[in-house]
């Protein structure tokens, strides 16, 4: 009588936010707790936004991803704004940025800088209002 082999379990991959979790937990970043509190502002935002590990770090998404942090700098939080990983044709974006936070890269993305520390909560609300305007594109 043959033994049965017993199928090896398949591997689960990670959701979304075990993802997220674990590569927080990893990340050696200078301003790392100010990254966290971005997180939970854009999370915050809406209940449709996911994020997920995109581009080499957090970025966050609807139907597409439209944001990314850029964890290159190590003296201020920035993000990445976008409406998708495409270039789209003539985008209309026309976004309300009364404290000077966004500088346009392109006519489809932009770099938003909050600051770090008392900056960054100083910028809370004019950043929130800026992710539920991007929201409109995405």
């Amino acid at each position: 009588m043959a033994a049965k082999l017993k199928k090896p379990a398949a591997k689960k991959k990670p959701s979304p936010d075990d993802e997220v979790a674990a590569f927080l937990s990893d990340l050696d970043h200078p301003l790392k707790t100010d990254i966290e509190a971005v997180r939970k502002l854009v999370l915050g935002t809406s209940a449709t936004i996911a994020e997920g590990i995109k581009w080499n770090s957090i970025s966050f998404r609807r139907a597409d991803w439209f944001a990314t942090v850029n964890l290159r700098s190590k003296d201020v939080i920035q993000l990445v704004f976008h409406i998708g990983a495409k270039v789209k044709d003539n985008p209309d974006l026309k976004i309300a940025d009364t404290n000077g936070l966004l500088l346009w890269l392109a006519k489809d993305r932009a770099l938003v800088t909050l600051g770090s520390g008392k900056t960054l909560k100083a910028n809370a609300k004019a950043f929130e209002a800026i992710v539920k305007a991007w929201l409109k594109y995405v």
